[in-house]
């Protein structure tokens, strides 16, 4: 799109052609209000409020397209009169309960009378009854509601789940001297407002979907509520804490909400999680599973003296990516002058892939990041269970689907109703595992430069190809000779007579033909259908800007370097934007910052994860560590960005900082080390303090600093290996968890009450000899553990999952490194 100038009240503004004026003008700070409209969403023309003038003609800016030159005014005598109209007709019949609501103090329906200056009301209706309900995490009050649909419209446009609609209200029609009586836009949007509620488009008592509470985040007013959150505190007595989701690599913008735990106690306390609604979208683990906190009445200096003596026996540190850069830092500066191993088996896997990947692409990163796939058209994921591994790369899949119109295609073994739930156009493609390869070499295929490959590439790509003879039916049109009699009048005599003539119709007809047609073998191995190549020539259709999302299947695979250099061919010789998935929280950090080993010596130090001496900041082990609502530091995120975050609440422990100290890595505070993180891996020299951590009314994010994508030394070879039909024989198992969980700090939050088990899907389990809760014994080379079964409705097929993030079950203890494996499994 090209930039434009337009006029908004006297004032010239750039924007892009096409570009909402609504947008248009929040990006310029001009005020125009509007209750309904998202950004990044689609305008549903709910609230009516944003009425403007545009070159002399009342359009809605939240739907208007800004134009060359175009002239906007925002207030006129008649906009503010129709305004005013609205904002009466929204206060009628809506309880008088602000002391208790749970908006109240940041109610978007309280501002916006004060702002229209309503102290009086014109119109009245009678109510209907409107009862409470509780739809699991979320509380729903009809009678709070002015159904401005922007929980309809998030749940639709931003996270994919469709699990709310409109539904009829149930009361009497308006009075028809309404209707002449008071402004037109009013009148209407009071009329749809009177014959509407918020439903659940399942038709049952309760949502099902994946638990966001993206839709309370967006509710103007108080009739979606979290229920935890409910009556437990007024708005303006929390105090928000700005820092960044702990959970998964996506690195979300989140403010910690926080106030004293009671009367008598003082100590600091979570209430909830809030975002930017606008420009960042929260999954339910990072909305709900906030108090993950470890607390720590005091130091214990005892076992502190034995951490100490445990450091120094040591050779070995093993560690998960739950943490911040900061303490990455500490680790790697323990390593250089003590020598020890550094073991993190995740992100060695990811750290080993980006450097084959550095290889063909020259950068030490991937290219893009999820704002690309946001703003593609067509988006193809791969190597990854999207809704559980990175929910915000879903979301940004489901973006492009809604508001872009875009179409895509999802390659993975388990199949996923969430994924196929997003629409007609996403094309799932169910392959068997360890055919990731074919994959990237079908992509290649379909969608890379043939003139600028490698012909050794090219040439194997054709290879694939061949001719074959199918049957078609085709429709075609015949032209159909009859001869009817008609009546006629003879001039001459007036007589009316009857006289044959002919009479030609173009009538239907079904032939079938033999045509030639390419043979993709490539299609038969990933298992694409029959109709694959004619749905993506369909979907294919006006797509001009192109996304591919990579997954942590890849990194663990058995030919994960082949893997990896086919990444950077495809990124390097097509129109696909890419973006990696880092497998945990700060797993892009970790393997940036720290030297990692393959192999423990004799005596391991633990760090959130068992060793002979464990830190632990989950309370279970030999000396506590704070978590990472507990610190100050940095996180990298999967849009190589080094986002701060800040501690919610309090912690009287010791940290890693205080054994670095002892053992003579003097520094006063961890985030001291911000400023020291390498620079040669593209961090930059800034203090903790001076990172910014918000969003600009246009969207633009202000969230810490964004990586440098180092230039490498990129090999002049470019050749890939070729690939096998391997496949996995026998009952499949996948290392993935359920939505909502992914590890066990979000396993000890209250309000993530998942239950640890082997997930099977309600078709296996019917086809199976096998019940919900039973205990079974899962099998195989590489050894047992027994679980029970857990019914999940949010995949499909016969593929059992085992999930992380209770490591009471010890799952990863039957897969090798790849994350699909083959088990038995048996009732205990």
């Amino acid at each position: 799109m090209s930039k434009i100038t337009i006029n908004i009240d006297g004032r010239d503004v750039e924007t892009q052609e096409g570009e909402y004026i609504l947008n248009a003008a929040r990006a310029n700070d001009i005020f125009i209000p509007a209750i309904c409209y998202l950004t990044r969403c689609s305008p549903t023309l709910a609230c009516r409020l944003c009425l403007v003038e545009a070159d002399g003609k009342q359009v809605y800016a939240c739907n208007a397209k800004s134009k060359e030159g175009m002239s906007v005014v925002t207030v006129t005598e008649g906009i503010t009169k129709e305004r005013r109209a609205i904002m009466e007709v929204y206060d009628v019949n809506h309880p008088l309960e602000c002391g208790v609501c749970d908006q109240s103090g940041e109610c978007e329906l309280q501002n916006y009378t004060l702002e229209m200056g309503v102290d009086a009301q014109s119109y009245a209706v009678k109510d209907v009854n409107r009862k409470d309900v509780d739809w699991g995490h979320i509380h729903y009050n009809p009678g709070l509601c002015i159904v401005c649909e922007r929980c309809v419209t998030t749940c639709k446009d931003m996270i994919g789940d469709n699990a709310l609609k409109t539904v009829p209200r149930g009361a009497d029609a308006l009075e028809a001297e309404y209707k002449d009586s008071m402004p037109k836009d009013a009148y209407a949007m009071w009329n749809k407002l009177n014959k509407s509620l918020i439903g659940l488009t399942s038709g049952e008592e309760m949502l099902d979907c994946t638990s966001c509470g993206e839709c309370a985040a967006v509710c103007p007013v108080g009739a979606l509520v979290d229920t935890h959150f409910i009556y437990k505190s007024n708005a303006w007595e929390l105090k928000q804490i700005p820092a960044t989701c702990g959970h998964c690599s996506a690195g979300c913008q989140i403010t910690y909400d926080v106030k004293h735990t009671g009367i008598d106690n003082t100590e600091k306390k979570i209430y909830r999680v809030m975002n930017e609604w606008n420009y960042v979208a929260l999954c339910g683990a990072g909305r709900y599973g906030f108090d993950y906190q470890n607390m720590v009445e005091a130091k214990d200096e005892v076992v502190f003296k034995k951490a100490i003596e445990a450091f120094k026996k040591a050779d070995t540190i093993a560690f998960t990516s739950t943490i911040t850069n900061e303490e990455a830092y500490l680790l790697q500066q323990l390593k250089e002058k003590f020598g020890y191993k550094l073991i993190n088996s995740e992100a060695k896997s990811f750290q080993a892939f980006l450097n084959e990947y550095s290889k063909i692409s020259g950068t030490m990163l991937y290219g893009y990041d999820l704002e690309a796939t946001h703003n593609a058209n067509f988006v193809i994921s791969v190597g990854t269970a999207l809704k559980s591994d990175n929910p915000n790369a879903r979301y940004a899949l489901n973006n492009s689907m809604t508001v872009n119109k875009g179409a895509g295609i999802y390659f993975h073994p388990v199949k996923d109703p969430v994924i196929e739930g997003l629409g007609k156009s996403i094309m799932s493609v169910y392959h068997a595992p360890l055919q990731e390869e074919a994959i990237l070499y079908l992509i290649l295929d379909l969608f890379g430069d043939k003139t600028k490959l490698p012909s050794e590439i090219v040439e194997y790509l054709a290879s694939f190809h061949g001719e074959k003879t199918i049957t078609v039916e085709e429709i075609i049109k015949e032209e159909i000779i009859e001869i009817v009699k008609v009546k006629k009048v003879n001039e001459e005599t007036g007589e009316e007579e009857e006289i044959e003539q002919e009479k030609k119709t173009m009538v239907p007809k079904k032939i079938s033909k033999e045509v030639v047609v390419d043979d993709n073998r490539l299609l038969k191995i990933v298992g694409a259908g029959e109709k694959f190549m004619e749905e993506l020539e369909k979907n294919l259709a006006k797509k001009d800007t192109f996304a591919l999302i990579a997954g942590a299947d890849l990194y663990t695979h058995p030919n994960s370097k082949n893997l990896a250099r086919l990444l950077a061919l495809i990124e390097k010789y097509s129109a696909f934007e890419l973006v990696m998935i880092p497998n945990l929280t700060n797993t892009l950090g970790v393997s940036l910052i720290c030297e990692l080993d393959d192999d423990r010596g004799t005596y391991t130090i633990g760090y959130n994860t068992k060793g002979n001496f464990t830190l632990s900041a989950l309370g279970d082990g030999d000396l506590d560590m704070p978590a990472i609502n507990q610190q100050e530091g940095t996180l990298t995120s999967i849009n190589k960005r080094v986002n701060p975050t800040n501690a919610a609440v309090g912690y009287k422990g010791y940290e890693l900082n205080d054994i670095a100290n002892e053992l003579g890595i003097i520094s006063e505070l961890v985030i001291d080390y911000t400023s020291k993180l390498p620079t040669k891996k593209g961090f930059k020299a800034k203090n903790f303090d001076d990172l910014p951590n918000h969003y600009d009314n246009d969207g633009t994010e202000h969230r810490g600093y964004l990586l440098e994508n180092m230039a490498v030394s990129a090999q002049s070879d470019e050749s890939v290996a070729k690939f096998n039909d391997e496949i996995l024989e026998g009952t499949l198992i996948y290392l993935a968890n359920p939505v909502r969980q992914f590890s066990d700090f979000t396993n000890k939050a209250t309000n993530l009450d998942e239950v640890a088990g082997l997930y099977m899907s309600e078709e296996f389990l019917s086809r199976s000899e096998f019940n919900e809760g039973d205990s079974v014994r899962v099998k195989n080379q590489n050894g047992e553990i027994i679980v029970n079964i857990v019914s999940d409705n949010k995949i499909s097929g016969d593929i059992a999952l085992l999930p992380t993030f209770d490591s009471k079950i010890n799952s990863e203890a039957l897969f090798s490194s790849y994350r699909f494996a083959t088990a038995s499994i048996e009732r205990v």
